[in-house]
């Protein structure tokens, strides 16, 4: 009897509920997990080094000489204040035109027939498919002409009409959501005389909340990560930007700091002076750490929403 409980308390009664199988379980997890937040620890650590524990063998999680200098150059180079504002402004706005038209979009899809659905839809993924680096030549030919560049336009009208960054996945959630609303609300909300459009704003949008935090949060990352179209869009003809994200502020973060701490004379103390990982781990640490910011505050909400994704339909 004593064999027998102890072999269920290892094993378990199914082979998958059993304290060996949690153990292994929980390995794995951990695992898997610390791969992705080793970069990310050993970054962080780092970024508070000045040089004297960056060439110090001994010296490897714990820095001996705690500083906060590195993020107070990595801000003076980066122009943080200015680039987060900017980054803030490229995100939310586009953000919001491409939630509501991937909605709307969405919505059409789902609950109208008319002709050549089918051939749209196929049209839309076709799209999706095709690598940007495609279409970007002619699509930057097409706002050159258009007086475009240089302004916000450049990523407003293609999140309005459907072709913002990654758009066709956003479509595709919403659709999926709203196949997934039962007929029977609509006609009877048909029934009450209400119109397509008060449908959409009353029964198909408070029941469709999930898909769009889940969207909102995508596009938000995605439009805050992109660095090759602010930099074809936002140029001035002097060679300046409209906008600089702080993506795009690491991209020149070497050469801006160089340029405010010149290269000193040869030694440890010249050598601080100089450009060293910590300081770029801190720029580094500092253009991601809004996004982990907007990620520990909606992360409730986003679970919830990934929960509650499954609509029973009729």
């Amino acid at each position: 009897m004593k064999k027998m409980f102890t072999k269920r308390k290892l094993l378990g009664r199914t082979g998958n509920d059993g304290l060996i199988f949690k153990i292994v379980l929980y390995i794995l997890f951990i695992g898997i997990s610390f791969i992705f937040l080793y970069p990310i620890l050993q970054m962080t650590v780092t970024s508070f080094m000045p040089l004297v524990d960056l060439i110090d063998p001994t010296t490897i999680w714990i820095p001996k000489n705690f500083t906060f200098e590195n993020y107070l150059r990595a801000i003076n180079a980066l122009k943080f204040w200015r680039s987060l504002k900017d980054s803030f402004i490229v995100s939310i706005i586009p953000t919001i035109f491409v939630v509501f038209s991937s909605a709307f979009i969405g919505y059409g899809f789902a609950s109208f027939d008319f002709p050549f659905k089918k051939t749209l839809m196929v049209v839309l993924l076709a799209i999706f498919l095709i690598p940007n680096i495609l279409m970007s030549i002619p699509t930057y030919v097409i706002y050159r002409r258009l007086n475009l560049i240089s302004s916000l336009k450049t990523y407003i009208y293609p999140a309005l009409l459907g072709f913002g960054i990654r758009q066709t996945i956003f479509i595709l959630i919403f659709y999926q959501f709203f196949k997934m609303i039962p007929e029977e609300l609509k006609e009877a909300a048909e029934m009450d005389g209400a119109h397509a459009f008060k449908i959409f704003t009353h029964v198909a949008i408070p029941m469709s909340m999930p898909a769009f935090l889940i969207t909102s949060l995508y596009s938000f990352v995605w439009y805050w990560n992109e660095t090759s179209l602010p930099l074809k869009y936002f140029q001035k003809n002097d060679g300046t930007f409209s906008f600089t994200t702080l993506p795009m502020a690491v991209r020149d973060f070497v050469r801006v700091y160089r340029e405010l701490y010149p290269t000193g004379t040869v030694g440890l103390e010249g050598a601080s002076e100089t450009f060293n990982q910590g300081v770029q781990f801190a720029g580094t640490m500092l253009s991601i750490l809004p996004l982990l910011i907007v990620f520990f505050i909606a992360q409730k909400w986003f679970i919830e929403s990934v929960d509650r994704s499954g609509i029973a339909g009729s």
